[in-house]
């Protein structure tokens, strides 16, 4: 694996870590080889011991020794320039003297790690030097991992997806979204398609509206200039939010093939209403966090974090209303919000059920009756949760909501395996499953090519602001108060 941005925050936070723990557990072989690309002048053993403390600081423990350094005997370095394409023939030359080595098969990923605006450069470069071709010279099989944002708009992602299909085909590009790697991400279509009980109920006719919730309790950080070019909508909405939309509302595959999963979500991102121009002011809102309280903490606001602009119009929160015109989900509104700073961490998909037509216990006293839910915890304590209406213990009748809950944690215990573990090894195995193809990409951007152009053109008004620590401004609760529905409470 040639991971190019080999000093950088991903790989130092993400990568490193999860190859190392898949070498702990044996999920990779042993001839298993990485070279990291970076500008930054070192040798390989000082990078070998910059990754260690890497590792170290993830676990929060020291490393095994043993362990350690089986792996570390793969790690190699190379102080590169992207730009420069003599830098290419060089690591051409480098791959070849350790494949040998190693006996690594000549099988290659290359994992794309740098600043997105770097992509093209090095994907024309790889092509220009043959490294995109398979079978050739002892070489085998060539992958290339791309991370996102894939693109910046519809129009700058299908430039950049004719660049990647001029070098690579399409079953060598693995676009990466780590949400899709989450257990329980993964288990929606394992509950939907292998329960009997849920896949007949998974239509208008049953479920009344789906929430979509990604929230942060922290604040950008020490990413300030990245979130300036990104915000709350390329940042999540893009990418993880519809890819879990597409998931929640996909018909059936014929199989678990990959290219079956993938042309069912591609289907629903093609099914979701366009948005016109003025559409986007009617069933959105968009948001930026203000000073606060984060667990009694004081928390500053966006415009004073490190690299942003004193008058930014980025926003750091969105909430929207899609629909999906098709005939399982006509007139079910699909609610997403996601933003930073929030009064709390937490990714779920909740699945609102209709209320009951008729309510025969007109004698129990102000009881409210509500609706069941099923939500899908996929962030922290990943797990499924049900909520039906009980009696409470008693003579009199009175009901209450109770949850039947389903914990990853407390059934298979605590030491669940990284999103990126597992979308590392299926790239290693071959398993596009879990990754974005091209369709679904120009899909996702073409629904979100009105909001690009609405919420960067509008400088009539103020962005909204919302107080760190808060759910959000209240627009984004009148969005479903309209139509007499409300966040669900987490």
């Amino acid at each position: 694996m040639v991971i190019l941005g080999g000093s950088g925050d991903l790989t130092r936070r993400k990568l490193i870590p999860a190859l190392y723990r898949l070498s702990q557990n044996r999920m990779i072989p042993a001839g298993f080889t990485i070279i990291g690309m970076s500008r930054s002048p070192m040798s390989d053993d000082e990078y070998r011991n910059m990754l260690r403390t890497w590792v170290d600081k993830d676990s929060g423990n020291p490393s095994d020794p043993e362990t350690w350094n089986a792996f570390a005997q793969g790690i190699y370095y190379l102080s590169a320039d992207y730009h420069n394409p003599a830098i290419y023939g060089e690591l051409k030359r480098l791959l070849q003297t350790r494949d040998k080595i190693r006996r690594a098969g000549g099988n290659r990923i290359y994992y794309l790690a740098t600043a997105p605006s770097d992509y093209a450069n090095i994907i024309r470069n790889l092509g220009e030097n043959g490294m995109n071709r398979e079978f050739t010279d002892g070489v085998g099989w060539i992958r290339a991992i791309i991370e996102k944002p894939f693109g910046r708009d519809l129009k700058s992602a299908q430039e950049l997806n004719q660049v990647v299909s001029s070098v690579f085909h399409e079953g060598q590009v693995y676009r990466i979204d780590h949400y899709l790697g989450k257990e329980t991400v993964q288990n929606i279509l394992v509950f939907r398609f292998a329960n009997e009980i849920f896949e007949p109920i998974w239509n208008r006719q049953f479920i009344d509206h789906v929430q979509i919730t990604a929230a942060e309790d922290i604040g950008v950080g020490t990413r300030g200039a990245y979130y300036e070019e990104a915000g709350a909508l390329r940042d999540m909405v893009q990418n993880h939010i519809l890819q879990l939309l597409a998931l929640v509302a996909m018909e059936p595959p014929p199989d678990f093939s990959p290219d079956a999963v993938r042309s069912e979500k591609a289907k629903v991102l093609r099914s979701i209403r366009a948005f016109t121009l003025e559409d986007v002011h009617r069933f959105s809102v968009r948001a930026q966090y203000g000073p606060g309280f984060i667990g009694g903490k004081e928390a500053r606001g966006y415009r004073e974090e490190t690299g942003v602009a004193a008058e930014s119009r980025t926003e750091t929160f969105a909430a929207i209303r899609f629909s999906v015109d098709n005939w399982r989900w006509a007139d079910v509104p699909f609610y997403i919000r996601t933003g930073k700073n929030l009064a709390k961490r937490v990714t779920e998909i909740a699945v609102v059920f209709q209320p009951t037509p008729h309510f025969i216990f007109r004698q129990a006293p102000a009881t409210r009756v509500e609706s069941n839910v099923l939500a899908f915890r996929i962030q922290p304590d990943e797990g499924i949760t049900l909520k039906t209406m009980v009696k409470l213990p008693g003579q009199a009748l009175e009901m209450r909501p109770v949850n039947m809950d389903f914990r990853y944690g407390s059934t298979f215990g605590p030491h669940l395996a990284d999103a990126y573990e597992r979308l590392l090894l299926d790239c290693m195995l071959g398993d596009p499953t879990l990754f974005n193809r091209i369709d679904s990409v120009e899909s996702a951007w073409s629904l979100m090519q009105p909001f690009v152009d609405v919420w960067g053109a509008d400088r009539s008004r103020p962005i909204l602001q919302y107080a760190s620590g808060s759910w959000g401004p209240a627009q984004a609760d009148e969005l479903l108060a309209r139509e007499k529905r409300s966040w669900r409470p987490l």
